[in-house]
This record gives structure tokens, C-alpha cells and sequence, in this order.
């Protein structure tokens, strides 16, 4: 167990690479309870998180559907990322990260008493949350829960539903298929055992991180923070620079979009590790690795690293590891998806 934004957090249960690979392979859970859901009430919600949230919330079109965006600071830096569900036009959903949930709050809050003082804001301190991840997920979700595979066998991937008292939505941070389900505390022991009965063999922060980097996904602190552009973090998908609305930071963005970008590296050279904070030599200059770790589907170490524009997939870079400069090759993330590996 160790401190993890303020929560008791399980490294492991057993085997980390156990656990990685029933993710990949079967189907596995994470207690993401320390993720905290906040709920946005009020007629003009979606205007606000118009401009509140870098992505545009005008793509949310029918209730329970989800949209990933940042929470840019007015300097474009990213003060976190997130998850936003619409519910009703009165009422979106927000997932955020534990160790930014008070900045979050304050923030939000700053921004409803100067534009919309009618909007309240409640961290739902009332809901834990289990992720469910893995190529069997669904269907042992089903096995273990009553009531939930009518309410989501239809269900497309990034949205969310209302099952009974649990709130079922179809995303994760592995890169496989699953749900994350929300549900009352009180119940989450139970929701929990049912899922080992049903063969979900619970996973701990290193499986998770392992799964979430081979997926290619960001973790905020480590990939970006409010230092760092969301166009410097390979997030420029998730900014919406095109439509005519303003946001918070976007005047930064477009007047500063910066030289630098967000790839993969895939090691080359035996003798090694790739993590973060390594530095990166690259033909334009020098980088960092921000999120490095032995991939245990590939059986190679891969890395996520910022590092300047122009350098493209395929090209050689070295990596100091240990006083040594290894090669390492520039790829695009993601490294696997849906249990397929993407890069050679």
C-alpha cells in the first residue's frame, strides 16, 4: 500500500505482471474510488462548461454520453484532464483525479461566481468507483451484477447509463474494453465481492500504470500538469480550436502553440530501462521521457517523451540510462490496444 493523491492505494495484490496480463487477456478491476465524481446542476450548465473545458461539450448530444477533455488554466496550462458525461441539459457529470480534486473545485468554483452564480457544484463523496477492464469485462459485469447487461448490452464505448443505483459507463484507462461503474459507498464491498466471485482478479497501481502507458495515455503529474501545453502532451485532440466559442486559455494556445510534441519510444538497446525524467537526444534537440516502464505485453521498454517538433515515427534517438546513451525508436503511441500490439 502507498500514499497515492491522498488515498491508501494498492501497488499489487500479488503478481503485478499477473494482474497486467488478466487485463489484457480476461478481465480485471481496479478500486479507482480515489477518481471523484462532481456533479454540475443548473439550467445553462452546458454554456458553461463551454467555456470551462478546453474540448466542446456541443459534441455531447444524447444524454449519457461522454467527452475527455483538459481544464486549462488561462496561461493554456493544464490543470487537469478529465472525463465530462451529459446526463440533461441541467446536469453533467465530471470525473476528475484525486490529487487535483480541491484545485478543481476551487477553480470551477471561481469560474460559476463569475459567470454562472445560479450553477452549484457537489463532489459526489457519496460514490466509490470500480473499474472493470479486459476483453471479458463486460460479460463477467453482467455475470456478477444483475440488472446491468440490459441496461448495457447496447451500450457504445464513452457513455454512461443509470442501472438501478449503480451508474455504469462504458470507458477505462487500460486501452481494452469495460466499464467504470459508480455506486452508493455502502455498496461498493458488495459490488466488489461479486466481482471475484464472477473470476475478476482485483489489479493494483502498477498493473494500472503499465496498462495505461502501453495504451498510451496520459497520467496527470507526470505527462502534463499546468507547466505544459495540452499540444505538448499529445492532446491536441482533445482542444477545440476550430468552432468560434472562447474558452479558458485558448487565447494562449493560439498565440503560443510551441515547438515541442508528445511521441512513443520503443528501446532499442539492451542494458536498460526507459523512465522518467531520462533525457532524450534527438536530431532538433533535446527531449525528456515523462512516463518510462518495461512493457510487460511486449517484453520491451517503451516510454511516452516530450520532445521537439519534426521528429517523426521512425527516427533513431538516444536515451541516458545510467550514464549509458541507448537507441531508442520514435513510434506513435498507442503501443497496444484492445490486446493488439500496434508497433514492431
Amino acid at each position: 500500500m502507498v500514499d497515492f493523491g491522498g488515498w491508501d492505494m494498492p501497488v499489487n495484490y500479488g503478481s503485478q505482471i499477473d494482474e497486467h496480463h488478466a487485463v489484457r487477456r480476461d478481465a480485471g478491476m481496479f478500486d479507482v474510488s480515489h477518481m471523484r465524481a462532481v456533479d454540475l446542476a443548473g439550467a445553462g450548465a452546458r454554456d458553461f462548461l463551454r467555456y470551462a473545458l478546453a474540448n466542446n461539450v456541443d459534441k455531447l448530444k444524447e444524454p449519457g454520453k461522454a467527452l475527455y477533455s483538459c481544464l486549462l488554466d488561462p496561461n493554456g496550462g493544464v490543470l487537469d484532464d478529465l472525463i465530462v458525461y451529459f446526463l440533461r441539459e441541467d446536469l453533467f457529470r465530471l470525473v476528475v483525479n484525486a490529487a487535483t480534486t480541491d484545485k478543481d473545485v476551487a477553480w470551477l468554483r471561481r469560474l460559476i461566481a463569475d459567470r454562472a452564480p445560479h450553477l452549484t457544484l457537489t463532489p459526489r463523496d457519496d460514490l466509490a468507483m470500480i473499474a472493470v477492464q479486459g476483453p471479458h469485462a463486460r460479460a463477467k459485469v453482467w455475470q456478477a451484477l444483475p440488472g446491468s447487461e440490459a441496461a448495457t448490452v447496447r451500450m457504445s464505448p464513452f457513455f454512461g447509463t443509470q442501472a438501478g443505483d449503480l451508474f455504469i459507463a462504458r470507458t477505462g484507462y487500460t486501452g481494452e474494453d469495460g466499464f467504470e461503474i459508480m455506486m452508493p459507498v455502502e455498496k461498493a464491498q458488495a459490488v466488489w465481492n461479486a466481482l471475484v466471485a464472477a473470476d475478476v482478479k482485483p489489479c493494483g497501481l502498477g498493473a494500472r500504470d503499465t496498462l495505461r502507458l502501453e495504451a498510451g495515455m496520459n497520467l496527470y503529474g507526470q505527462d502534463m500538469d499546468e507547466s505544459v501545453s495540452p499540444l505538448a502532451s499529445g492532446l491536441a485532440w482533445t482542444v477545440d480550436l476550430a468552432s468560434p466559442r472562447d474558452f479558458v486559455g485558448k487565447a494562449a494556445l493560439l498565440a503560443h502553440p510551441g515547438n515541442a510534441q508528445m511521441t512513443g519510444l520503443l528501446l532499442q538497446d539492451a542494458g536498460g530501462v526507459l523512465r522518467a525524467h531520462q533525457a532524450v537526444q534527438t536530431p532538433r534537440g533535446a527531449g525528456e521521457i515523462t512516463s518510462g516502464t518495461f512493457s510487460p505485453t511486449l517484453g520491451k521498454s517503451i516510454a511516452l517523451a516530450r520532445i521537439p517538433a519534426g521528429v517523426a515515427a521512425g527516427d533513431i534517438v538516444t536515451v541516458s540510462v545510467r550514464e549509458k546513451s541507448l537507441a531508442a525508436r520514435v513510434v506513435k503511441p498507442p503501443f497496444v490496444r484492445n490486446g493488439k500490439v500496434l508497433v514492431a
